[in-house]
């Protein structure tokens, strides 16, 4: 058992299995992964999941990784089966417990919480058709301490998505007004109609790309420091959003030099000769590389609280305990979750007696004493 665990921590191709273990998952789970599988089959699979994770140390990375595409299914409406969702959670929470999936069970509650009151907001348009916006509005509101940390960008919204934002913010404060919303638009994701001379098309983009294109009802041409002015995003956003317009299947804007990357000099014009068979197409804006550095970032500070917290439970039950004792104690406290560093624990021990939690006994520097 001992030699499988230990071939089960080694990585792939620089991936570690945790984060093997919850791509798997995400195929699995997620629309168009688990086509000729059956539910009893999805079943068994998750089932062999949960047990090979017990072979694998690093349980708190899988559960990052994991939240990170359950958050993408969720918000992304790429979830299979909501069942299958809280069938597999549950099954995690009944083998590891609640530590691991408190976040995700938050999350799945937030989503049945944000579609009542999506409801709700849309009553209460009916009943005040003054603040009506005239566009179909849809928010989730999400619990910041449930979801991974979304990038947060201060985009200037064109004046008709401004409106509808103002009139959410207004309902929001007739349900409460202790609670701040912070609007995440590199979420969002807009329908709108693009009048080209051969037919009107019906374009599913993020808000990113529709408040670039909106731009354009303004100005027959646009550098691209003009956009980047206007839209007040970051340089590689501005990128990623004008290569989708302009270099990718759909190029929405002629732009020039026409070269296949963007650069500071270049202008963009409306393409109005565009034309495509269908009469509404997705134009896909592809996601900032995601560093698996940043999320085993995360991993690691959280790793720092959970350490201190073991250290300060063990001494606070045992009040004196040997140094060696404690940090082998922690380790074992630790396992269920994953494998320390001794040397992270160590540190921590340090830490923990610079703050006055912890002091060594004058007499015998190996003994720690508790401080109440």
């Amino acid at each position: 058992m001992e030699a499988f665990q230990i071939f089960c921590d080694k990585g792939v191709a620089g991936s570690s299995s945790a984060e093997l273990l919850a791509t798997f998952c995400d195929y699995i789970l997620k629309k168009g992964g688990q086509e000729k599988l059956s539910d009893d089959a999805i079943e068994e699979t998750l089932d062999k999941v949960v047990k090979l994770l017990t072979y694998i140390s690093d349980k708190d990375l899988f559960a990052e990784f994991y939240r990170k595409k359950l958050a993408r299914r969720l918000l992304f409406d790429k979830s299979a089966n909501d069942e299958h969702e809280r069938s597999t959670i549950t099954k995690l929470k009944q083998q590891y417990g609640c530590l691991l999936t408190s976040q995700m069970e938050g999350m799945v509650k937030d989503l049945m919480i944000a579609r009542q009151d999506q409801a709700i907001f849309e009553e209460y348009l009916r009943n005040n058709p003054h603040a009506n916006p005239g566009t179909e509005l849809t928010v989730t509101v999400l619990t910041a301490g449930f979801w991974p940390n979304f990038k947060y960008s201060g985009l200037n919204l064109p004046a008709e998505m401004g409106k509808c934002v103002e009139v959410f913010r207004e309902f929001y404060q007739t349900k409460t007004k202790q609670r701040k919303l912070t609007w995440i638009h590199s979420l969002g994701t807009c329908n709108i109609y693009g009048n080209f001379e051969q037919k009107t098309m019906e374009l599913i983009v993020t808000t990113y790309q529709a408040s670039t294109l909106l731009l354009f009802n303004a100005s027959d041409k646009l550098s691209y420091k003009d956009i980047m002015a206007q839209l007040n995003l970051p340089d590689e956003d501005v990128v990623r959003v004008l290569h989708s317009l302009s270099c990718g299947k759909y190029k929405i804007l002629y732009k020039e030099p026409k070269t296949k990357t963007i650069s500071h000099n270049d202008v963009f014009e409306f393409n109005s000769k565009f034309t495509d068979k269908m009469r509404r197409i997705k134009i896909p804006l592809p996601s900032p590389v995601e560093e698996k550095k940043v999320i085993e970032d995360v991993v690691d500070k959280d790793r720092r609280y959970i350490i201190d917290a073991s250290i300060v439970q063990i001494m606070k039950s045992r009040k004196v305990l040997d140094y060696q004792q404690l940090v082998t104690t922690c380790i074992e406290h630790l396992a269920y979750k994953f494998k320390p560093n001794v040397k992270a624990i160590k540190m921590r021990i340090e830490i923990l007696m610079e703050r006055d939690y912890l002091e060594r006994d004058m007499k015998n520097p190996n003994l720690l004493k508790y401080l109440a």
